[in-house]
């Protein structure tokens, strides 16, 4: 019974230190968004990333990614107007200060990788998938995706009549 147990405590061990785990560097990732407001491109941005992102590229069925941005870091460029999304209406920070996304699965595409997950803004959670490629540098792994949300389905922005619908999310996540 000692060496079945050694042997499962040994395997254990072998596959904790071929995983590879990660912590987003804030300073060095975006999390982007733009969403057209009276017909032009509103950018903006979002910081306070952390987590822990769980990836070898030869073992896909061990990754995950449970990461988070901090709402009251967005900064559209006009402080007024992050203001005003900070409020109930749009991301109502006071009560949900996160938004978080926990992935589901991940699988391999044409040109890097495809991810699952839920995507959960306002206490809302969605399903989303989108690609995503990865580039070795600097000690760590660069993270790079795109996808779009509609806006109305976390209930952000109420019905506006001037506020896109569609909100385009760019990410580069730097992980050590």
């Amino acid at each position: 019974m000692k060496t079945i147990l050694s042997l499962v405590f040994l395997i254990a061990d072998l596959i904790s230190l071929n995983a590879q785990q990660y912590k987003p560097v804030d300073d060095k990732s975006e999390v982007k968004f733009t969403v057209k407001n009276f017909g032009l491109n509103t950018p903006g941005t979002f910081k306070g990333l952390k987590g822990t992102i769980q990836f070898d590229p030869s073992n896909l069925s061990t990754a995950s990614f449970n990461v988070s941005v901090d709402v009251n870091t967005i900064n559209t460029g006009i402080d007024m107007r992050d203001n005003h999304l900070k409020r109930e209406e749009y991301f109502n920070a006071e009560k949900y200060s996160t938004i978080s996304f926990i992935s589901t699965g991940v699988k391999p595409d044409n040109s890097g990788y495809i991810i699952s997950g839920q995507l959960i803004i306002k206490g809302v959670s969605k399903n989303i998938s989108f690609p995503f490629t990865t580039l070795a540098q600097n000690g760590g792994m660069l993270f790079t995706g795109n996808f779009s949300i509609n806006r109305k389905d976390f209930d952000i922005g109420g019905s506006s009549a001037v506020l896109s619908n569609n909100v385009d999310v760019s990410l580069k996540v730097f992980a050590q």
